[in-house]
């Protein structure tokens, strides 16, 4: 007997996690499957709806007021800006410790590698990070954390202009933690201001570390960590450091793995249980039955294959890198439900420029109509119960557009919208 439901989200990462919580808050009794963990824990943690147009241009004040004239293929178009914003409001709704809402305008946001970032929600922790701000700043990296050179990235950030001095410092982290330290044993360590050594004497963490950053500070008003400041106390981190520093204190967004993006993970999380939404992770979705109208999938577990049935459904299985579209010598596909992928044929011309250029696949994608329901490959028929969010869609650039994350908000939350309307 399949496992029934009103609304079956495929995909769990922040597209099928918001469709999800977009259905379940418009009444519907809503399932979410997922092959694997959310890639939230990959990602910065910051959400841009538009950095830069596709034409190169930016970065931009107002991605909003940019949206009308992107392309009517780019999925923006497709849901519309009132869409967006909506989207946003559930988003900053589950998100609370989220800023930017403010403003229509972007934030610029420093990044590890020393670039300036424009996007419009981040995390409150990179909140006195700003690069509008001209405090003077330090910022600090440990010796054990390669991945963040802080004198380099001030290094950059200056040659890029931002309108304050910057500096870096490199510093041992109190306790002389191991080099393949998880991001996780630092903040949990500062999550409870555990006790460390320091020259044969036992100290506080959060002490100790402000006393050797504060041998660094030379008159600057605000100091950027590599973000790793706490978990579950992240807030009360970032104020117990700026009290004994008598700075403002900040996280710079860094690669995978991502503390941010662990937080943003477990905060969509909490709210889907809150909505009620059943989840499933582990376990991949691998055929449909169904023709022009899907009457269920199947989640191959431990050898066999589930039914999981509903009335209305969502793909939000990710582009290339995450597998919901794949590439072999014969082209590109959408694995589950073969759905129609985006090419240069008439509707999509876009594409025709690209194909051999610099972004070879990055517009490759499964193609909509105005409701977000692809269509088969064949193009046999067109699925009445199946829409698609995130980056499995085609039509725009999230890497060079900087859009990856309000694209997947704003047609994840479209889509589950939509599909819990379908079931009433």
């Amino acid at each position: 007997m399949a496992i029934d439901s009103d609304v079956l989200v495929v995909g769990g990462g922040l597209a099928g996690l918001t469709s999800a919580l977009a259905a379940a808050r418009a009444g519907a009794d809503t399932r979410l499957v997922s092959y694997k963990q959310s890639t939230l824990r990959h990602a910065s943690g910051l959400v841009d709806v538009l950095g830069y147009t596709p034409d190169g241009d930016g970065p931009l004040v107002d991605p909003f007021d940019a949206i009308p004239d992107l392309p009517e293929s780019h999925p923006y178009r497709t849901v519309g800006v009132e869409t967006v914003r909506e989207a946003l409001e559930l988003f900053d709704d589950a998100a609370p410790h989220y800023r930017g809402s403010h403003t229509d305008a972007n934030a610029l946001i420093p990044t590890h590698g020393g670039t300036v970032k424009p996007t419009a929600r981040y995390p409150a922790g990179a909140s006195a990070g700003v690069a509008s701000d001209d405090r003077d700043t330090l910022l600090v990296g440990f010796e054990a954390m390669v991945d963040f050179d802080a004198p380099q990235a001030a290094a950059h950030l200056d040659a890029a202009g931002v309108p304050f001095d910057v500096r870096g410092a490199t510093i041992r982290f109190p306790g002389d933690l191991r080099a393949d330290a998880k991001i996780t044993r630092y903040a949990k360590l500062l999550d409870t201001d555990g006790t460390v050594t320091v020259d044969n004497h036992d100290r506080p963490v959060r002490a100790a570390l402000a006393e050797r950053v504060k041998a660094q500070l030379d008159g600057e008003e605000r100091v950027g960590f590599p973000a790793i400041l706490g978990d579950d106390d992240a807030a009360g981190v970032r104020d117990a450091l700026a009290d004994d520093l008598g700075a403002a204190v900040f996280e710079v967004p860094m690669g995978p793995p991502s503390l941010p993006g662990l937080r943003l993970e477990d905060a969509l999380f909490d709210a889907l249980d809150e909505a009620g939404v059943s989840i499933e992770t582990g376990n991949p979705v691998v055929d449909y039955d169904g023709g022009d109208r899907i009457e269920r999938v199947y989640v191959e577990k431990n050898g066999a294959r589930i039914p999981n049935a509903a009335d209305q459904y969502v793909l939000a299985t990710g582009g290339l890198v995450g597998k919901g579209v794949e590439s072999d010598r014969e082209g590109v596909y959408e694995p589950i439900f073969d759905c129609h992928i985006a090419h240069a044929d008439d509707r999509y011309d876009w594409f025709a420029d690209d194909v051999f250029g610099d972004h070879q696949f990055a517009r490759f994608g499964v193609a909509t109509d105005d409701s977000l329901r692809p269509e088969a490959a064949d193009g046999s028929t067109e699925f009445e119960n199946l829409r698609a969010a995130g980056s499995v869609l085609g039509g725009y650039d999230f890497a060079a557009e900087k859009s990856g994350g309000g694209v997947s908000i704003a047609t994840g939350y479209a889509s589950g919208r939509r599909a819990a309307e379908e079931t009433r």
